[in-house]
C-alpha cells in the first residue's frame, strides 16, 4: 500500500489506525450532546532480564521488544558487551522477556529504586547520576534550519497524537531527516523504544538529534546523554536539574520551538544560525500540536 508523502522516508512511523492503540469511546460535550472520542490504550508490560522481572510500565504496547531493550540499556542493565540472545514476547500475559549469553549486573540494581517526574511515572534503578561524569559526548555543529525543517515535518506526521491526544512522541533524527519515530503514554518508554531500536541494531548515536514533544527533564537529558546523542530538542520547556546536567555533559538543549521560536540554554556554541527566523512561516494552527509552554 502506497505511504502517505510526509512518511516515505522514515524508518518507523506512528500508525494512528493500529487497532489496538486506542479504543472508541462515547460521552457528552459541554452542551449535553452525545460524542464518540477516539482514546489511547494504557496496558502493563513486564520486563524480564533472563529469570528476573525487572520492572511493570504501562504502555499503549506497540513495540515491546524495542521497550524492553531500551528500558535495560538505559538503566545500565545491558552493557556494549552484552550479547542478547533472543526476546520473547507473550501479547496475552503482556510480558517480555530479554535473554543474554551470561549473567548480568543487574542485581544490585534492583535494590535501588528511584520514582522519576512526568507523566506514566518511569522507574529508574541505581543512582542516576550513574556514569555521567564518563559520558564524553561529540562536539557536533547543529544547524538551526535543521530545527525548523524537522518540526514542520514531525509536527504534521499522522499520529496517535494528532489522533487521540494524551500521548507523547519522540523521534530520532539525522540533519533535518526524522528517522524512527516512537509514541507512548510516558516519554520516558518513548525514549526507550528508540534506545532499544539503536541498540537492537547498532545504530550509531555520534551523529543524531533526539527531537520530543515533552519537557525536558533531568531524567529526559539523562537517557540521551547516556544514549550518547549529542542533541536533544523539544516543544516544551526545561527544568533546572535538566539544564544543569545537560551543561554539565556538553549535551546541546533547545527547548519551547514552536513555529520560528525556541530558546536554547546548553550548547550555544555549537548553534549554527544559518536561516533568518523571520522567513520560517509560523506553526499552522492544523497542526494540532500544543504550544510551548512559556
Amino acid at each position: 500500500m502506497p505511504q502517505p508523502k510526509d512518511l516515505v522516508d522514515y524508518l518507523i512511523a506512528p500508525d494512528p489506525a493500529a487497532p489496538r492503540l486506542t479504543r472508541a469511546v462515547t460521552g457528552t460535550d459541554q452542551t449535553g450532546a452525545e460524542i464518540t472520542l477516539s482514546v489511547v490504550e494504557e496496558r502493563p508490560l513486564t520486563i524480564f532480564l533472563n529469570s528476573q522481572e525487572i520492572v511493570t510500565a504501562m504502555t499503549i504496547g506497540d513495540y515491546p521488544e524495542y521497550l524492553a531493550l531500551g528500558f535495560l540499556r538505559n538503566q545500565g542493565m545491558l552493557k556494549d558487551g552484552d550479547a542478547v540472545t533472543g526476546i520473547d514476547y507473550d501479547e496475552d500475559l503482556e510480558v517480555v522477556v530479554v535473554r543474554t549469553a551470561s549473567r548480568t549486573t543487574y542485581e544490585e540494581k534492583v535494590k535501588k529504586k528511584t520514582r522519576t517526574s512526568g507523566c506514566a511515572v518511569g522507574t529508574v534503578f541505581g543512582d542516576m547520576m550513574e556514569g555521567l561524569d564518563q559520558i564524553d559526548l561529540p562536539v557536533v555543529e547543529l544547524r538551526t534550519s535543521w530545527l525548523y525543517a524537522l518540526a514542520a515535518k514531525i509536527n504534521v506526521t499522522p499520529s496517535l497524537y494528532l489522533e487521540a491526544g494524551a500521548i507523547h512522541g519522540t523521534v530520532l533524527c539525522q540533519g533535518d531527516q526524522p528517522l524512527v519515530y516512537m509514541e507512548d503514554v510516558g516519554r520516558h518508554n518513548a525514549v526507550d523504544k528508540i534506545a532499544g531500536w539503536m541498540f537492537q541494531h547498532g545504530v550509531a548515536a555520534e551523529d543524531k538529534i533526539l527531537y520530543t514533544t515533552g519537557r525536558l527533564t533531568s531524567e529526559m537529558v539523562i537517557k540521551t546523554a547516556l544514549m550518547g546523542i549529542p542533541v536533544l530538542a523539544s516543544r516544551s520547556g526545561f527544568t533546572a536539574w535538566g539544564v544543569e546536567i545537560a551543561r554539565q555533559v556538553g549535551l546541546t538543549c533547545i527547548g519551547r520551538m514552536r513555529g520560528r521560536r525556541f530558546v536554547c540554554l546548553s550548547g550555544e556554541d555549537r548553534l549554527v544560525r544559518d536561516i533568518d527566523p523571520d522567513t520560517v512561516p509560523e506553526e499552522a494552527r492544523k497542526s494540532g500540536r500544543k504550544g510551548a509552554d512559556l
